[in-house]
């Protein structure tokens, strides 16, 4: 193709054109875009945990995102960078520890030593006891090279991946590149207290796991980005607790900023449409208003999720405070499982609100918990469609 010559809309080299994109496609464009009026995109952070409860409910067998009024998917995610834990290659094997009786103590493929009631592995919160990283031996010894970017069985299927990611870009689906985010994945090795005192006693560590998580970030998705641009990188965080992040402004800056800097200088470098926007989405439990400006200063980041009530965040305010902000989340998972007049009330206030200024993808703050009768669940999405548009 020579210099001047317009770009290939085929989603790759160029976006194709609005009428060849799936209708998923373009409601999704048009609210990373910021769309003031568009129709909301439907879809649900999660009710997996609801559907024994649902089904005992009389929950009808039929296609539930029928049922539940959500739009085909709009995005095609490109994997293989870990989610709650890194993504290692290979993966610990999980194992019996101890055992302590009722209870027993099991390696998990994080590496994690996790408490465990016997015969159950759901239903509620695990307790971990132990991490894989406790200092730099550890670290070298025991993960550093499951999270060797060279290895062979990391791609093993990286062609049929590509080719189905190439097949959703030209459809125009947004390409998503999502990875553990910095303080996931270090809390994932070492501990969430541990890492606390960690960031303090070794921070020589902290680097080494952090220049890890760029290698390897940065090489999967350069052989992601021999075929598609990517539309988004996608950081799954969760750094923030019930008033504040868990974590100081400055070793955000020391520990985890610079790295991102150059995992997205590299991944821009690369695109193949330069002129495509890469939309920076960050995913943090708690109260996420005071990491807001962090993020978009040392980042970019323009989209975040999922705005969990209970800790203060309000998606009404928050969107009147950060009009470049497109937002999912915000629907308190605690109404959904009260009357509803109560659910009405909720999104009486939100949803004109957020529709009239765009940007918005109305969803639980959390994945939906089983106390919400499905009913509920059904009112809250029919009310969405109502006001969001189908």
């Amino acid at each position: 193709m020579a210099r001047n010559d317009p770009a290939i809309p085929d989603g790759v080299h160029a976006l194709p054109a609005r009428e060849a994109m799936t209708p998923a496609a373009r409601k999704l464009r048009d609210t990373y875009a910021i769309t003031p009026g568009a129709p909301f995109f439907h879809r649900t952070f999660g009710f997996w945990m609801c559907l024994d409860a649902w089904r005992q409910q009389g929950l009808p067998e039929t296609d539930l995102a029928t049922l539940f009024h959500l739009d085909p998917p709009g995005n095609h995610g490109l994997g293989q960078l870990g989610w709650c834990e890194a993504a290692f290659c290979p993966a610990f094997p999980e194992k019996p520890i101890r055992d302590c009786g009722d209870t027993e103590v099991v390696q998990d493929t994080a590496g994690r030593h996790v408490l465990f009631f016997k015969g159950r592995r759901q239903g509620f919160m695990p307790e971990y006891v132990g991490h894989p990283v406790r200092d730099l031996k550890t670290w070298e010894e025991d993960v550093l090279w499951r999270l060797n970017p060279e290895s062979p069985a990391r791609y093993a299927d990286l062609g049929p991946r590509l080719e189905a990611a190439r097949a959703a870009a030209a459809q125009g689906l947004m390409i998503t590149q999502g990875l553990i985010g910095g303080y996931m994945y270090l809390r994932s090795l070492i501990g969430p207290e541990e890492l606390l005192l960690a960031f303090y006693d070794q921070p020589a560590l902290i680097h080494a796991c952090m220049r890890q998580w760029l290698a390897l970030a940065d090489a999967v998705t350069a052989r992601h980005q021999q075929a598609v641009t990517l539309d988004e990188v996608f950081l799954a965080e969760d750094i923030c607790y019930n008033v504040t992040a868990l974590i100081s402004p400055d070793m955000m800056r020391e520990f985890l900023i610079p790295y991102y800097q150059q995992l997205l200088a590299n991944i821009r470098r690369r695109q193949l449409d330069r002129q495509r926007h890469l939309y920076i989405q960050v995913d943090t439990d708690g109260n996420a208003v005071p990491v807001i400006p962090l993020y978009r200063e040392g980042i970019g980041m323009d989209v975040m999720s999922p705005f969990e009530v209970a800790s203060g965040c309000d998606v009404v305010a928050i969107g009147r405070d950060c009009p470049w902000l497109a937002m999912s989340g915000g629907i308190d998972k605690r109404v959904l499982a009260r009357s509803k007049a109560d659910i009405d009330r909720m999104l009486d206030r939100i949803l004109p609100a957020m529709r009239a200024r765009g940007g918005y993808i109305p969803t639980c703050d959390h994945g939906v918990p089983p106390e919400v009768p499905w009913q509920n669940y059904l009112h809250y999405r029919q009310r969405c469609v109502e006001i969001g548009g189908e």
